[in-house]
């Protein structure tokens, strides 16, 4: 494996040009932008060693001495022949830089196929309405996956009449120049055979999947929460080699209410209650997600105090109903005009009990 020819550049590249070669690169490969994908983490794999070598005066020396690194470990590995004056950096069997380049990196699929392999899962992300969790409904959501070629129905290869490979003329190796070191390595056209019985299919390259971005339909059950996760089986990236797709995951966001919170199936509303209604008691309306709600505020209700609505809040998962719980608020009516003010200095005369006599007490029995 030419570690020049990982990264795109020429033997005697400077280290700033072998450093700008890979951040270019594991922004397009690295494991976390491409998460499941084994191709791609393999290249990151290959990448990594490259720019380990390349930056480092000693190993990169001892590497241009050898003229090769060692195997990756990932069984696609390039022999190197030694050098060979008698060919030029031209010709038939010489390869330009983007050659080598897209050789190292994209190593082609095997023509025999392999073993069926189930694709990666797909992660996504939808932004709900407070209201709209709870009623729930469908969403589409836009993603870009592997599908399974057409061509040749998810298999990689289409057969064809056995002959001699043309891709090594027979051999079953198939050798190429670089300046002048001259490479051999297996044919991957036949498995080293040297006879061709399927050939790699044309508009997947082999690997059997293709890329589409299509929109997917998300059923959102009826009193979702925050944070949940909604998984759509078989809609993630196809499999290798009729392998299973992977599935879909949908993670929910759920923006906040502006006067609605939730707890668990419970949800929770502070509501302002006029002094007359909350000394005398009152029946008032309250608007809902659902429909209007009618609550009874009992005499001598106090500021703080929570009633509770039953079968009022967000759906279940099993189809039952949380609660609402009210929390009264005293809203104090605004005092303008002389008739107002003598009249709350009546009631101040009529109820002269101390309002702060159990404070008092409970400091003094504190000390």
């Amino acid at each position: 494996m030419d570690l020049y020819s990982v990264l795109g550049l020429p033997r005697g590249a400077s280290v700033a040009e072998v450093k700008r070669a890979y951040r270019r690169l594991s922004r397009r490969y690295h494991p976390g932008i491409n998460p499941g994908d084994r191709a791609a983490a393999a290249l990151f794999q290959r990448i990594t060693e490259a720019y380990e070598t390349l930056v480092d005066p000693e190993r990169r020396r001892r590497y241009e001495e050898a003229g090769v690194s060692q195997p990756t470990g990932d069984g696609h590995t390039f022999e190197f022949s030694g050098f060979d004056f008698s060919i030029a950096a031209h010709g038939a069997q010489a390869a330009t830089f983007s050659e080598l380049f897209a050789e190292a990196l994209h190593p082609p699929a095997a023509p025999d196929g392999g073993r069926p392999q189930p694709g990666a899962d797909l992660h996504t992300g939808l932004s709900l309405g407070f209201v709209e969790a709870l009623h729930g409904g469908e969403r589409q959501v836009t993603v870009t996956r592997h599908v399974r070629c057409e061509a040749c129905a998810g298999a990689g290869r289409i057969r064809v009449a056995e002959g001699r490979c043309a891709h090594c003329q027979g051999s079953g190796r198939v050798r190429w120049a670089r300046g002048h070191m001259v490479f051999t390595k297996g044919c991957t056209a036949c498995g080293s055979t040297g006879r061709e019985r399927f050939r790699r299919c044309a508009v997947c390259a082999g690997h059997g999947r293709s890329v589409r971005t299509e929109g997917i339909v998300v059923r959102i059950p009826a009193g979702i929460a925050d944070g949940a996760q909604l998984r759509i089986p078989e809609r993630g990236h196809a499999g290798t080699h009729g392998g299973r797709p992977g599935d879909l995951y949908v993670d929910i966001t759920v923006r906040p209410h502006p006067v609605l919170r939730r707890e668990g199936d419970d949800l929770h509303l502070a509501v302002p209650v006029a002094v007359h209604e909350a000394v005398l008691g009152a029946r008032i309306e309250l608007p809902s997600f659902d429909g209007p709600v009618r609550l009874k505020i009992p005499a001598g209700t106090q500021a703080g105090q929570r009633l509770r609505v039953s079968g009022r809040g967000a759906v279940t998962l099993d189809g039952r109903r949380g609660d609402l719980y009210v929390e009264v608020r005293l809203a104090l009516p605004p005092v303008v005009d002389e008739r107002s003010k003598e009249l709350m200095r009546e009631f101040g005369r009529l109820n002269d009990e101390d309002v702060r006599r159990t404070l008092v007490q409970q400091m003094k029995a504190a000390e």
